[in-house]
Formats: C-alpha cells, sequence, structure tokens
C-alpha cells in the first residue's frame, strides 16, 4: 500500500529588527515565529537576522543579505521563506522574483494558521474577512478564478481593467461577510440578554497560556485542548458551579499574539464581544515563558484596543508547576509588588485551581446581598432552592417557620419576595 502525505514546508525565518532592539527580543520573537511555523506544519531549516536602521524600500533586507538568505534557502532545500516584519506588496513580489521561492510575512502566516484552525461557520467568515482585506492591495492577475462566482458580462466599466474588477469583487465579498457576521452578532447579543443576571467572567490572555485547560478543568466537557498557538478560535462559554451555591458563566476567548494584525482583531471583533460584556476578565498568564511580561503588556494593549482595558481585572499566574520552588517565591513577591490582584494556577497540580475558584466565589460574594429568609417549615420546595441558588449562612428554627441567613442572587429575591408566606429582609453582612 502506498501512504500520500502531503510535503511537509521546510522554512527560512528572517528577522529585520531595528538596531535597538536588544538580543534577547530578536530572539523571543523568532522563538514565537518558529511556534507559528510550527503549528502551520513547516519544518523550520534555518534562520537569519539582519539589524537596519530602516527597511530597504525594495527587498526589505540589504541586497548582499538576500543573496545570503537565497544560498541558505538552496543548502537547506527550503521551499518558503518567512518574515518575522509585515512585507509590502512590492517587497514581497521583489523578493520571490530574487530567490525563486514563496515568501510570505508574519501576518500571511497567522492568517493561514486561523484557515487552518477555524472550525465554526462564524470563524470560517471571520478567517475570510482577514483575508480579503490582507490580499485585496496584493491583488495580481491571480484573482481573475473570482469571477466564476461574481462578475461577467455586465459588471465591467468602460476601459476598466481586470485588477479593478477583481478588486469590486472582493468588495462586495467583503461587504457581504461583514453582513453576516453583523447578524451572528446580533444572535449572539440576544443570547446575552437571556443570560443577565448571571455573573459572567471571560478568560482572555496570550495564545497557549493555559485558558481553554483552566475552562475545561473548571467545567468539564468536551472544550478543545492543545499544546499548539491559537488551539481554539471559537469563544466557548461553560457554566461552572462554585461553592456556596454560585454559577457563574466562565468563557474562553482567542488567544491574543505579538504584532497580531490589526485587521484580524477588527475580523474578530463580534466573537471578542464576550470580554466588553463579562463582569470580570481572568488575564491567565503563562509564568512558565520567560518573555510572559511582555506577553502580558500584549494582551494588554490589545484590551485596549477593543475597549475592555477599563473592565476587573483578575491575573491568573498559570503554570506554576513548571516553576522551580525559588522561582515561585520570587514570583509570588515580585506580583505583590507589581500587580494588582492576583492568584497562582496550575491545572496540573491537585488544588492548582483553588485559590482561582476561591477567588471568583469571593467575588460573587460581594456582589450578593445577605438577606434574612423567612420560610413556612411545610415550603420544602423554597427550601431546598434556597440551598441550591444561595449560599447559606445560618439556619435557625422558630415556631413553624425556618429562618435562614443567606447570600441571595438578586435575580432570586424578587421571585421568593412574591411567593405567599414567605419573607425577605435585609441583613447585614455576618
Amino acid at each position: 500500500m502506498i501512504e500520500l502525505r502531503a510535503p511537509v514546508e521546510r522554512a527560512v525565518l528572517v528577522a529585520a529588527p531595528s538596531a535597538g532592539e536588544s538580543d534577547t527580543v530578536v530572539d523571543e520573537h523568532l522563538e514565537e515565529l518558529r511556534l507559528l511555523a510550527d503549528t502551520a506544519g513547516a519544518e523550520v531549516v534555518a534562520t537569519l537576522v539582519q539589524r537596519l536602521s530602516a527597511p530597504h524600500p525594495r527587498l526589505y533586507i540589504g541586497s548582499g543579505k538576500a543573496d545570503e538568505l537565497r544560498a541558505v534557502a538552496e543548502r537547506q532545500g527550503a521551499s518558503l521563506i518567512v518574515f518575522d516584519e509585515d512585507l509590502s506588496p512590492a517587497q514581497g513580489f521583489a523578493l520571490e522574483k530574487r530567490l525563486g521561492i514563496r515568501v510570505m510575512d508574519r501576518t500571511e502566516l497567522i492568517l493561514d494558521i486561523f484557515a487552518l484552525r477555524a472550525r465554526s461557520a462564524e470563524s470560517r467568515l471571520q478567517v475570510e474577512l482577514a483575508q480579503l482585506q490582507y490580499l485585496r492591495t496584493r491583488l495580481k492577475r491571480m484573482w481573475t478564478h473570482l469571477s466564476r462566482t461574481q462578475g461577467g458580462i455586465g459588471t465591467r466599466g468602460p476601459g476598466e481593467t481586470q485588477l479593478e474588477t477583481d478588486r469590486r469583487i472582493i468588495d462586495r465579498r467583503i461587504s457581504r461577510l461583514r453582513r453576516q457576521l453583523k447578524q451572528i452578532s446580533a444572535g449572539r447579543a440576544t443570547r446575552r440578554k437571556a443570560r443577565q443576571g448571571e455573573v459572567r467572567i471571560a478568560l482572555v490572555g496570550y495564545t497557549n497560556a493555559g485558558k481553554s485547560s483552566i475552562l475545561r478543568a473548571l467545567a468539564g466537557g468536551d472544550v478543545f485542548v492543545e499544546n499548539r498557538l491559537f488551539a481554539t478560535l471559537d469563544s466557548a462559554t461553560r457554566a461552572v458551579e462554585l461553592e456556596g451555591g454560585y454559577r457563574v458563566l466562565l468563557t474562553d476567548t482567542v488567544g491574543f499574539i505579538r504584532k497580531l494584525p490589526h485587521h484580524l482583531v477588527a475580523s474578530f471583533r463580534a466573537t471578542l464581544e464576550e470580554i466588553s460584556e463579562a463582569d470580570l476578565l481572568v488575564h491567565v498568564i503563562d509564568v512558565s515563558s520567560p518573555s510572559w511580561e511582555h506577553q502580558a503588556e500584549a494582551v494588554d494593549r490589545v484590551l485596549s484596543d477593543l475597549g475592555a482595558s477599563g473592565r476587573p481585572v483578575l491575573l491568573a499566574f498559570n503554570k506554576v508547576d513548571q516553576l522551580t520552588h525559588g522561582e515561585e517565591d520570587a514570583l509570588r513577591s515580585r506580583s505583590a509588588e507589581l500587580h494588582g490582584d492576583h492568584v497562582l494556577t496550575s491545572v496540573v497540580e491537585p488544588g492548582g485551581l483553588d485559590s482561582l475558584t476561591d477567588e471568583l466565589r469571593r467575588r460573587c460574594a460581594a456582589n450578593r446581598p445577605t438577606v434574612r429568609l423567612s420560610v413556612p417549615t411545610t415550603d420544602g420546595r423554597t427550601l431546598a432552592e434556597a440551598y441550591r441558588e444561595a449560599e447559606v449562612l445560618s439556619r435557625a428554627e422558630t415556631n413553624s417557620r425556618v429562618v435562614l441567613t443567606a447570600r441571595v442572587p438578586v435575580e432570586v429575591l424578587g421571585r421568593w419576595r412574591r411567593i405567599r408566606g414567605v419573607t425577605v429582609e435585609g441583613a447585614d453582612e455576618p
């Protein structure tokens, strides 16, 4: 039997940082680019770095470095060149002509990964929109295949070139995608309205920080987890039951990354609406990464772009199981000095998420009024609901009534006040 497999791309990575960037930052960016290439299915065979005071207008890198790059690619049998910087259409074309090898930049690589990872209908629409926005300025005659679905007789004006026709076809497709995504967003808003009264928490963070693992550990079920960048592109919401009768809706969102293309963020704005609507953002940070502080800053920048920088944030320093005792002690002391509310978490160690659930429970309690609930002893249904829906702090029985002191969700209070024989009175925090 002959087994057919798609050939693995052999890629050379190219970084062209400014003269002022440190070697550490350059290495971190190259390592991230390597992980992106691996996620896309390429094998990295070589890397090349050239510091520039300013990009070359035609090749981005110098002509001598371009010749060196071609020699390295030929020697390694490479079939792909990936630049860590964004290339203009003219630069990409000139590089491919000079090197004789396919060239792509960081943005195109990320878009390719998103196309590979998109699973739901919404994420596929979002990826297509981002790709068309990126490629619109890079049109060549290869786009004539789009006329099979649109265009044709009657679509061209006098003297209109094929390039203009193709651009118009793409613009119409972009408009249609935006309308479809707007409809999906409206449906999501309706579902969010139905969940009003629930405590909504969004997990945000750098890609591969462990958000999906935390969601699966707390909620169970079929949450997809993989040790790859951008393993999930769709937001997933699960109900999580906490001690004391607390229930929260926990949402896992798409991971962020440094140099994340702005139009890609814009395309995924519908999915990321969960962030701006959340009562609390849990910023998950992979502290096992040497560059976790830079990653956290990148996430903060994206949150600011989304207009969510003012939301309450809880920092979750994740993967502490991968630290030594000394590193963990240093993190605890530093986090107390440099950051606000924070917890240390691990999905591997037993009880590694207790600090997170305790903090979520504390925040839920702070948003629940404490009341005295007086219920007839014969009303077993309301008593059972009180233990199920509220956090009972104390219980006393007098004559034919049961008096509970409990922290109660606001939406439940109104329902109990309408029950005959049940009285609800305010109470101070015990």
